[in-house]
């Protein structure tokens, strides 16, 4: 037994009702059984019972013993002196509020059918990826799609924290926030920190300033990124020197310089390599200018893939790496990596600007896009796929990448609408 399922079983009321009494022998009976609380706090709140025929209105603590009650120092806390009261597993002893004055206590022990808890237990048990993967046919396709759209919602809305997080780092400014957020979604997870810690060393005050010519944007970028090198006969490489040595001096940058070795290549085929993927940025912030306004504007769809066909310059259509020459042509940020940018950069940053300015069509066009997205084809899409799970679209895709990294990864099945349906009774 353990806390969640108690709070569970205490939630749906899940339990021998008739003849109720506290283990005090008082008469009870549940009017409601109040609403869970996720932050601290007593884990019921405004729940409304009956005891010994006196009408409370209160919060609920959940214990597997009433013993936690101290190991957990509430005696101390002010914040449980409105609990009604104490629901517990096992009692081994009252619980008393700050003021002295003892918990009604309610022992579920006994009360609950054995066959909520062996569910339960099955679940928590199963070695698959998916641990109703054996059941998950026996649930109705409405639990399941309202649990999709349910955790697409807390997949946008928690990389709009993180967001919000990045805005109030940066004073509101919502266009380096925009830079930086874009920025660190071009290094394509393996290289997100260094290209974090870069857009924050050149700030977008200064790239915005050289937009209008491309080589002044590379400059600022490989230089301060540490990659341009000192000694070269390359004249590009060379332009680049000349062009840092004055922007550094310019902007006072030269104490700020990363080191080559923060830069990750292992692993990465050449056209996802830093340098190719830097030119592609560059690119980018010269075609917008300001591109959290082009998100905000755009209208149809095709506007935003159009934005994200980035052609890098010329001598990072023959070069993988600074004076190494390839021995073909380097492609152009492909559609895949494209889809990649709009999932995790362009649609977060339409929902983080949509809850802080309150303007929900902004959330109705982010929804959208993921909508026209192929959906993405990694190991999770394909379990949820032969569980008969659609996987049309990247809107599928990124609800059922969370749901199984939040719920099914940490076992969180009673919170999650078709773990919740397959423990319940029936």
């Amino acid at each position: 037994m353990n806390e969640d399922l108690l709070a569970f079983i205490w939630r749906f009321q899940y339990f021998e009702q008739k003849a109720l009494r506290t283990d005090e022998n008082m008469p009870l009976s549940v009017i409601r059984p109040g609403f869970r609380n996720t932050n601290a706090g007593p884990d019921f709140a405004e729940a409304r019972i009956v005891i010994d025929g006196v009408v409370w209105v209160g919060s609920i603590e959940i214990h597997v013993r009433s013993s936690d009650w101290y190991l957990h120092e509430h005696e101390r806390n002010g914040a449980y002196d409105g609990v009604v009261l104490h629901v517990v597993w096992d009692n081994d002893g009252p619980a008393h509020r700050r003021d002295g004055t003892a918990v009604p206590t309610l022992s579920l022990n006994g009360l609950v059918q054995a066959s909520i808890i062996e569910r339960y237990r099955l679940l928590q048990d199963e070695k698959e990826m998916v641990p109703c993967s054996s059941q998950f046919a026996t649930v109705d396709q409405i639990r399941k799609y309202a649990m999709l759209d349910r955790v697409l919602l807390e997949r946008l809305a928690r990389k709009a924290a993180d967001i919000h997080q990045l805005l109030e780092t940066n004073q509101q400014d919502w266009e380096q926030t925009a830079y930086q957020w874009l920025g660190r979604h071009f290094g394509f997870k393996l290289n997100d920190p260094p290209f974090q810690r870069l857009t924050a060393i050149v700030p977008w005050k200064i790239i915005r300033k050289h937009t209008d010519r491309l080589m002044q944007v590379e400059a600022l970028l490989f230089g301060c990124a540490g990659l341009i090198g000192e000694e070269s006969e390359d004249i590009y490489v060379r332009q680049l020197q000349q062009e840092f040595r004055f922007l550094s001096a310019k902007y006072q940058l030269a104490d700020a310089i990363m080191q080559p070795h923060e830069w990750k290549y292992a692993r990465l085929r050449p056209a996802g390599f830093p340098t190719v993927r830097l030119a592609q940025f560059a690119r980018l912030l010269c075609n917008t200018g300001g591109f959290l306004n082009r998100f905000l504007t755009a209208g149809h769809f095709d506007e935003i893939r159009e934005l994200f066909r980035i052609e890098q310059s010329a001598y990072w259509r023959e070069h993988y790496l600074f004076g190494k020459k390839a021995r073909g042509l380097v492609p152009y940020l492909g559609a895949d990596a494209s889809n990649l940018l709009i999932i995790n950069a362009a649609v977060p940053l339409l929902v983080a600007y949509s809850k802080q300015r309150e303007h929900p069509a902004l959330l109705d066009k982010a929804i959208y896009w993921l909508s026209e997205i192929p959906a993405e084809n990694n190991r999770i899409t394909r379990e949820w796929a032969s569980l008969g799970m659609r996987v049309k679209s990247a809107a599928d895709s990124q609800a059922l990448i969370e749901w199984f990294n939040n719920y099914c990864t940490p076992k969180r099945c009673l919170e999650c609408t078709v773990g919740a349906a397959l423990v319940r009774e029936t």
